[in-house]
């Protein structure tokens, strides 16, 4: 029987969960990031985020705040390998033996020092992602999401971006080398629409899956998708 003058207890407030990423990493990525998105809206306009890579800094500076898995893992499945080819061309390139030619801007006297610094992201980024996931844990969905927005970014960039131009300048073309691996000139290896379908059934395929397996068995699975398949 409840007594008339006695006083309900509050019960214990849940313990916040503690916060799993340095707020000094937050900082200084988000210091990177302020630095350099104004600066590539200045010098290569909007359309430059339509690079995987750049999509990839915009979805880890919100992903690494609120600490989100998904979205920490849709970047790590989706520029992890080509990340990869990247930093094995820019050694390559470095020593006078390219693999593909894709980081032949890196070392392009003409084009601003400022500008290729920035770009040295696709050498770290690959990193932090590595330690962003193993601390959050990787989502599982992260492989269909990902790979249903890179069909749509490779067919934006065929059908509605600028095709390869020697004369480009800053301009972004070849936007996720949807013409080949050069930005002077498109691939003569297939015709073009082959080429598009090799990219729209070759990333998921070949890079996007395989880092999917990796990472589901390597890292934790990020609470709340334990039952994914």
């Amino acid at each position: 029987m409840t007594t008339p003058n006695a006083v309900p207890t509050a019960s214990p407030a849940a313990p916040r969960s503690p916060k799993k990423i340095p707020i000094a990493l937050k900082l200084a990525y988000t210091a990177f990031a302020a630095l350099l998105i104004p600066v590539y809206l200045t010098h290569y306009g909007p359309t430059n985020f339509l690079y995987f890579c750049d999509q990839a800094v915009l979805l880890t500076l919100v992903g690494i705040w609120i600490e989100s898995p998904l979205l920490i893992s849709l970047c790590a499945v989706g520029i992890l390998a080509p990340q990869v080819l990247w930093i094995v061309d820019f050694l390559g390139t470095a020593v006078g033996a390219p693999i593909t030619g894709m980081t032949d801007y890196m070392f392009d006297a003409s084009k601003p020092l400022l500008l290729r610094a920035l770009s040295g992201f696709h050498g770290w980024l690959p990193l932090l992602l590595v330690f962003l996931v193993a601390r959050l844990g990787y989502d599982r969905r992260a492989l269909p999401i990902w790979s249903a927005m890179a069909v749509v970014t490779l067919l934006v960039c065929f059908f509605a971006m600028p095709s390869p131009q020697p004369d480009a300048g800053l301009l972004p073309v070849n936007i996720n080398y949807v013409w080949g691996f050069s930005d002077a000139v498109a691939q003569s290896w297939m015709p073009a629409w082959s080429w598009l379908a090799t990219m729209l059934v070759g990333l998921p395929a070949l890079l996007f899956l395989p880092t999917h397996c990796v990472l589901r068995r390597v890292m934790p699975t990020a609470p709340g998708a334990e039952a994914l398949a």
